[in-house]
């Protein structure tokens, strides 16, 4: 049983994560938790309130976003009714990253799906920042999911790869049972200075393709000294509509996310963005 976790804060971008999740799993038997974290809308309006007053506005904002939760329910089931799928919903009073993470453990997720932007929706930047939040600090594979991916299934999938981490099984038959049930293809990209793989690369290959070898799949090798430009290349030239890259301690991707903005690094992300996490969970 596949377990998803999808935060949501009510906006247009969040419901389009939702259901571009539900047409992501639909083949799979999966479990659906709807979470809304509304620690930070009561402490926002409850500044000069007495303790008395502030328990009975946290109560009320608890109705009011169950209220919502449930309607988001509803349209999920009038947009997917699909027998496969069990759907819940939550609403906690914490902060989102600590609510997500507690409810990955407690749920042993699979997988975190949302919007890259919020309700605010700043044209002008990648991933809002609660997005980058969840991305660095949540150790489960997070999906992040552009405004306006309805109904564009992964069908070339790109994983850039230097082969020198150790990956995680179980985030690799993810991967793989994404790309089996669209028939997608997943293009592993090893930007390269020339030299050839080590032993360590070889190993940690090897295992990758154990995992995958029931996909389409392509290894391409590029050689070159900055990575941003040949992602983005290959995106542009490959119509690549879906991203997979790994989140370690000292990783290129661990650098975009550290940064102030990702714009600063110049990785174009207009698709559908896996992180896969190799931190300890």
């Amino acid at each position: 049983m596949r377990k998803v976790i999808i935060p949501t804060d009510f906006s247009e971008n969040a419901m389009n994560a939702i259901i571009y999740a539900m047409e992501l799993f639909k083949y799979d038997r999966s479990d659906f938790t709807i979470v809304h974290a509304f620690a930070d809308t009561v402490y926002e309006n409850t500044m000069e309130m007495s303790r008395t007053f502030f328990e009975e506005y946290k109560a009320k904002v608890k109705k009011g976003t169950d209220k919502q939760l449930e309607e988001v329910l509803s349209k999920m089931k009038e947009v997917s009714p699909n027998p496969r799928h069990n759907y819940e919903y939550k609403s906690v009073f914490g902060s989102l990253v600590d609510t997500v993470n507690d409810l990955v453990n407690k749920e042993n997720a699979d997988i975190v799906v949302m919007g890259t932007k919020g309700a605010t929706d700043d044209r002008d930047i990648t991933f809002g920042s609660e997005t980058l939040q969840v991305m660095k600090y949540v150790k489960c594979p997070v999906l992040a999911v552009p405004e306006g991916y309805h109904d564009r299934p992964p069908v070339n999938i790109l994983f850039p790869t230097n082969f020198m981490l150790p990956y995680k099984g179980r985030e690799l038959k993810l991967l793989s049972t994404i790309a089996k049930n669209f028939t997608a293809t997943i293009n592993f990209l090893h930007i390269t200075n020339g030299k050839t793989l080590s032993f360590r690369q070889q190993d940690n290959k090897s295992f990758l393709e154990c995992y995958v070898d029931e996909n389409f799949v392509m290894f391409n090798e590029i050689v070159a000294n900055d990575l941003t430009p040949a992602i983005n290349h290959f995106i542009e030239n490959n119509e690549i509509n879906f991203l997979v890259m790994v989140n370690s301690r000292h990783s290129y991707l661990e650098n975009i996310m550290y940064t102030s903005t990702i714009e600063k690094i110049g990785l174009k992300i207009s698709i559908p963005f896996l992180v896969l996490q190799n931190l300890p969970r």
